[in-house]
């Protein structure tokens, strides 16, 4: 499938992305229970416990070829496409591979610094760090609000945006 470049493309709105964000939480824990399950498998895991690290960096590789190849190939994830949304470069071009993966990388600017505040203050109960993660997602979308195109941190810095991609009617 060919994706044409549209530079006049709509910016998203927030409410589109957060509501495709949420639905892309839904899919990827299919994605990410039958990765584990597949790790779990391949290395003989026999408690939970065992192999987390590698567990995580295997999730790690696996999600980032899972999004790196929707938006090089489409430009849309699953969710994307349910919401009609599509990815893109400043020149609303389809991404490159470097640009899909730069765009990756950042995107766990989300979770970073609630996920250094959890390290940091060691926090342990399952109240604490959800309250972290979502404290850090607020905050992430506030600085969204203060961008001119509403686009998130790790769109404007990997050169991205996510543009509305209504359907063409017949």
């Amino acid at each position: 499938m060919t994706v044409q470049a549209d530079t006049g493309a709509a910016p998203a709105g927030l409410a589109r992305r957060l509501a495709a964000f949420l639905y892309e939480g839904v899919l990827l824990f299919g994605v990410i229970f039958f990765t584990g399950f597949l790790y779990s498998v391949l290395t003989r895991q026999q408690h939970a416990m065992q192999g987390r690290t590698g567990l995580g960096v295997f999730l790690f590789i696996v999600l980032g070829v899972y999004f790196v190849g929707f938006w090089t190939h489409s430009g849309q994830t699953l969710a994307m496409k349910t919401w009609h949304l599509r990815v893109v470069d400043a020149a609303g071009q389809p991404l490159h591979a470097s640009r899909a993966l730069v765009r990756y990388l950042l995107g766990w600017l989300w979770f970073l610094p609630a996920l250094v505040s959890v390290w940091a203050l060691e926090l342990h109960g399952g109240g604490a760090i959800f309250g972290s993660l979502l404290a850090g997602m607020l905050a992430y979308l506030l600085i969204a609000r203060l961008h001119p195109q509403r686009q998130f941190l790790h769109d404007t810095i990997s050169g991205s945006r996510i543009v509305t991609q209504l359907p063409r009617r017949s």
